[in-house]
């Protein structure tokens, strides 16, 4: 069975939905990225709220947030309510998802996140939904249709959350001068952060790791040499012991 019109259409059904959300992006975008920003310069941070599949593309909002040098954390809307309130401070930004508007767990919580000052950014399909009434900004991702093709699994929806919040985390990136050196410091382990940043002391061969030999030394010493060392390679020296040369198992094979 060729599955490829299935996998295309889902294709076209969420390239349009994008297209749709794009186009309803306005002045409420400019000052989500405002909000963020002016927290972040107060030491604020963003916390993320969400449930069910809106709450994992939440997660990934503020893994990108976070990577990216804007300080975000992820609240359950259920465990907030038992004890996990405790990271929220005044002059945060929470960044709520429902697609809905309606979800029960964070409408229970907007009660208690209104005992702190802080400001609610609603990333939403339903612009009228008591979520978005109770917020300072909504940004509206309403989708013409989900690509499932019962209507009802969160596909679409959830691929134009994802995409409003890397839009929103590279806008804040960019307000903020956040740099690609910036980048390489959160990424350490990363292509960009080891190229960048990891300089030759940090990983060359010293010591008894680095093995040394005499130009004198047949092939074969020399290969001894750089095996008890488990190098590639030795440095080869003068008899005044400075240095003339490498020689690698690569040359003698």
């Amino acid at each position: 069975m060729n599955h490829l019109a299935h996998a295309r259409r889902v294709f076209d059904i969420e390239l349009a939905a994008l297209r749709q959300v794009r186009a309803q992006l306005d002045a409420q975008f400019n000052r989500a990225v405002d909000l963020i920003v002016e927290t972040l310069k107060r030491r604020g941070k963003v916390i993320v709220v969400g449930v069910g599949k809106s709450g994992i593309m939440g997660r990934k909002i503020a893994a990108t947030l976070t990577s990216t040098g804007s300080t975000s954390v992820v609240l359950d809307s259920v465990d907030a309510l038992h004890g996990d309130l405790g990271i929220v401070s005044d002059g945060d930004v929470v960044l709520a998802l429902s697609y809905s508007g309606e979800s029960d767990e964070l409408l229970n919580l907007l009660p208690a996140l209104k005992r702190f000052t802080v400001k609610l950014i609603a990333i939403t399909g339903s612009p009228r939904s008591t979520l978005a009434r109770h917020s300072d900004v909504v940004l509206n991702v309403r989708v013409p249709k989900e690509a499932c093709p019962f209507n009802l699994a969160p596909t679409a929806s959830t691929t134009a959350m994802l995409v409003m919040g890397d839009a929103l985390a590279m806008a804040v990136l960019q307000a903020r001068g956040f740099s690609k050196s910036d980048f390489a410091k959160f990424h350490p382990a990363g292509a960009i952060g080891r190229t960048m940043l990891l300089r030759v002391s940090d990983i060359m061969r010293t010591g008894e790791r680095n093995p040394v030999a005499s130009q004198t030394l047949t092939v074969k010493e020399a290969l001894l040499v750089m095996t008890r060392a488990k190098a590639g390679c030795v440095s080869v020296v003068n008899a005044r012991g400075k240095l003339v040369g490498v020689f690698t198992d690569g040359d003698f094979r």
